[in-house]
């Protein structure tokens, strides 16, 4: 009823077989961060920048799936949209979920008089150069 000599050998030298089981652990864990928390981490980082991007005069859509342009930014958190002529609500900005058409940036005076000094500059069409 003694144990043989080759399983008592087997007992003593298990340090390589426990970093074999730990391995397949490890790469479900890198598979999964790649393929799911990290483009979930992007998206959010997306979302995020668009919100902080939000202007007067931009369309955007809510979760509710209601249509409106943005008439005021009213703080940090919240936002007035137009969804019908002369009819705002205020609406939580992280629950507006896309922006499907943005507005130009205003210009200021000094941009305006510098772009119209270029386009003296530079004739109207390519055949009025040759």
């Amino acid at each position: 009823m003694f144990v043989s000599p080759a399983y008592a050998q087997a007992a003593t030298g298990g340090g390589l077989e426990s970093l074999q089981s730990f391995l397949p652990l490890v790469l479900i864990f890198v598979v999964f961060y790649f393929l799911l928390i990290r483009p979930q981490q992007k998206r959010q980082k997306e979302h995020r920048e668009m919100i902080n991007a939000l202007r007067r005069g931009d369309r955007v859509v809510t979760a509710g799936g209601i249509i409106g342009t943005v008439a005021k930014v009213v703080s940090d958190t919240e936002v007035s949209v137009e969804i019908a002529e002369g009819v705002r609500v205020r609406v939580v900005r992280s629950s507006i979920t896309e922006v499907p058409s943005k507005t130009a940036p205003v210009k200021d005076d000094k941009d305006a008089g510098k772009d119209d000094a270029e386009a003296a500059d530079k004739p109207a069409d390519k055949s009025a150069e040759k």
